[in-house]
């Protein structure tokens, strides 16, 4: 792998554009990877980062790390204070409502190799999306009984931090993300497959806005949709979000 695409770095943060298919850190959830964004960043930077959030391993997008343990206590702080702002966005069946919001509870469905008992689960906790419709496609490839297949380009900006909140929130619209084998369609990831070569969650971790905990100035990161999936865009007759900025006020 080559590097990793660094957005921003000072001397308490970087933000960098995690690959899809790329785990955060070491995780029982799956023992065979040996490669990790924690331990690449090391390598790259030289020297140890912490990480703040989490991304899941087939979501792409823009991550931050502290560069020391004060800078990554601080910015977690700010997560759980719900002090940053994520928006991402998703390519998801069906022509999806203009805009919502989608107040739907979720519980804590570890995986077996996490839990300290069979039983070790949470009770439902409230979980919060919003959510707005950017595009929506309509493709002529017949599918099950219909003749043609819709899709829609989704933004959504959560506003709680529940496990695979956004992808469990937009299966509970009957608008699964294409490319999720754990909550997704089946048929239509098939589709995408066989039509598009996509072998990946179509999920993107687009934007950050955040205050810094040290400078008080306000970030705004935004973080394109990867280029090699220009030619699907295409396909579905949409502008790929191309946008990679970083603005400081």
């Amino acid at each position: 792998m080559s590097e990793l695409d660094i957005y921003y770095q000072d001397d308490h943060y970087v933000v960098i554009d995690k690959p899809t298919g790329l785990l955060v850190h070491r995780s029982p959830i799956d023992r065979r990877e040996r490669r990790f964004a924690l331990q690449l960043l090391r390598d790259q930077l030289g020297r140890h980062v912490y990480p703040v959030h989490r991304l899941d391993k087939p979501t792409s997008g823009l991550m931050i790390f502290g560069l020391h343990s004060e800078a990554a206590g601080k910015m977690q702080l700010a997560f759980r204070e719900r002090q940053v702002h994520k928006t991402y966005h998703a390519i998801v069946r069906g022509h999806a409502a203009d805009s919502g919001v989608i107040d739907y509870a979720l519980s804590d469905k570890r995986e077996k190799e996490e839990k300290r008992h069979a039983d070790d689960i949470r009770p439902p906790q409230d979980a919060l999306t919003h959510y707005r419709c950017i595009a929506r496609a309509e493709l002529a490839i017949p599918l099950g009984r219909y003749a043609s297949c819709r899709y829609s380009l989704v933004e959504m900006q959560p506003q709680t931090g529940r496990k695979h909140q956004l992808r469990r929130h937009m299966k509970h619209l009957d608008h699964h993300m294409i490319g999720d084998t754990r909550y997704g369609d089946g048929k239509h990831n098939k589709l995408f497959k066989d039509h598009f070569d996509n072998q990946r969650l179509l999920l993107f971790a687009t934007g950050l806005k955040f205050t810094h905990p040290y400078t008080e100035q306000l970030f705004q990161i935004q973080a394109p949709v990867p280029i090699e999936l220009q030619p699907l865009f295409d396909a579905l007759g949409w502008a790929r979000l191309d946008r990679r900025a970083v603005t400081v006020s």
